[in-house]
């Protein structure tokens, strides 16, 4: 068993509620790994006695999952009312624009992830970003720039 498998199977295995579903199973397999893997896609539905189509199902169903490995850093822009109504836009727009994206999503050089969440629940300090989910609050297209700027900056450690 490779390692992956290995923790796979540990992941799903180490569950201690007293119902063990497809779901919480995948939720299992992403906090242990950070995503959900082909293998690991495969192994529940072996485990939970589906079809990997069955399993698919569920983990699309759920657009927080991941399918590719986690990449180093972590993104957020609020764009909730009330950060919406502060700028969020041209905060989201100053981030792309300092991670060198055009859109959403990971950098292909696996750095970071840039994302809109719909709340990350400080309203008070609209508008908000947060790094690695560590929140900064009223945040300006400049500063967030400048975070992001930061956080490539950091000594990468591979993913």
């Amino acid at each position: 068993m490779s390692g992956l498998q290995q923790r796979i199977h540990d992941a799903v295995h180490g569950q201690t509620q007293a119902t063990v579903t497809v779901l919480s199973s995948l939720l299992a397999v992403e906090d242990e790994l950070g995503y959900i893997s082909k293998e690991a896609l495969e192994f529940v539905a072996e485990f939970s006695n589906s079809t990997v189509n069955d399993v698919w199902a569920v983990a699309s169903f759920y657009p927080n999952f991941r399918f590719e490995p986690p990449t180093e850093h972590t993104v957020e822009v609020c764009w909730g009312a009330s950060c919406h109504l502060v700028g969020a836009m041209g905060i989201f727009k100053s981030v792309l624009e300092a991670s060198g994206m055009g859109s959403e999503g990971d950098r292909p050089d696996g750095r970071l992830t840039v994302k809109l969440n719909t709340c990350l629940g400080a309203c008070s300090q609209a508008p908000v970003m947060a790094m690695d989910h560590h929140l900064a609050g009223r945040v300006t297209p400049e500063s967030a720039a400048k975070n992001v700027t930061d956080l490539l900056e950091t000594e990468s450690h591979g993913v």
